[in-house]
């Protein structure tokens, strides 16, 4: 039991770092090409996961899920990327495009490792630890790509949704960012983000990407 947990923590930890360093300095990136200098002032526009890292939500309390439910339910967190909405330019359409950025660096990631995998099974090389990897790296940034876009602020998607909304629709969404967390973790305890949302969003970016490497149902049905 503790080498398998040994293994997959090796085996995820390099995709779980790529997709969280680079998803927080995606936002960065984008915030400061519209204007706003303040991710980069503060040395977040960076590929040093060290400065994305939260100690409890990246590491502690997915590991202590991971324990507790045997891999069932893995939540975490890396520190925000720092915004000044109002620096930017065009406030309510940049803050659309600084909040894609961090999903869109994840969607990006996914097919990589997609990628990476389906070369490694055409040159027939079956080394599992990196076709594993391969495989964690392709559905750990599907799942950061489809959750971060549940549309409740502060996930980006919330955040997207208030970018795209009329003012008078907008407010009352961006309202609800202090109690965010507690609803969106209150719809993942009870089902409705994994099926109504992640799933299908999962599945119909599987289709798409088979599509175009034929062996990529292999690589994910890896054990």
């Amino acid at each position: 039991m503790e080498s398998d947990v040994i293994r997959t923590l090796l085996v995820y930890a390099l995709p779980v770092l790529f997709a969280i360093t680079l998803h927080e300095a995606a936002h960065g990136y984008v915030a400061r090409h519209y204007g706003d200098p303040t991710a980069e002032q503060a040395g977040r526009i960076s590929l040093n996961p060290i400065r994305h890292i939260d100690p409890i939500g990246t590491v502690l309390m997915p590991l202590l899920l991971y324990v507790a439910t045997s891999g069932a339910f893995v939540f975490g967190y890396a520190k925000p990327v720092p915004v000044d909405w109002r620096q930017l330019r065009h406030p309510k359409r940049d803050m659309v495009w600084v909040a894609f950025a961090g999903p869109c660096a994840n969607l990006l990631q996914a097919v990589g490792w997609a990628v990476f995998g389906a070369v490694l099974l055409g040159l027939g090389i079956d080394e599992e630890f990196f076709l594993l990897m391969a495989r964690a790296g392709v559905l750990v940034n599907l799942v950061m790509f489809a959750f971060n876009l549940v549309p409740v602020p502060p996930l980006d998607g919330g955040r997207i949704l208030v970018g795209l909304l009329p003012v008078r629709l907008a407010l009352p969404v961006a309202r609800l960012e202090p109690y965010g967390f507690f609803i969106v973790m209150g719809l993942v305890l009870v089902g409705v983000v994994s099926t109504y949302w992640m799933l299908p969003i999962m599945a119909a970016l599987l289709q798409m990407l088979s599509a175009a490497l034929p062996s990529l149902p292999t690589l994910i049905g890896l054990q």
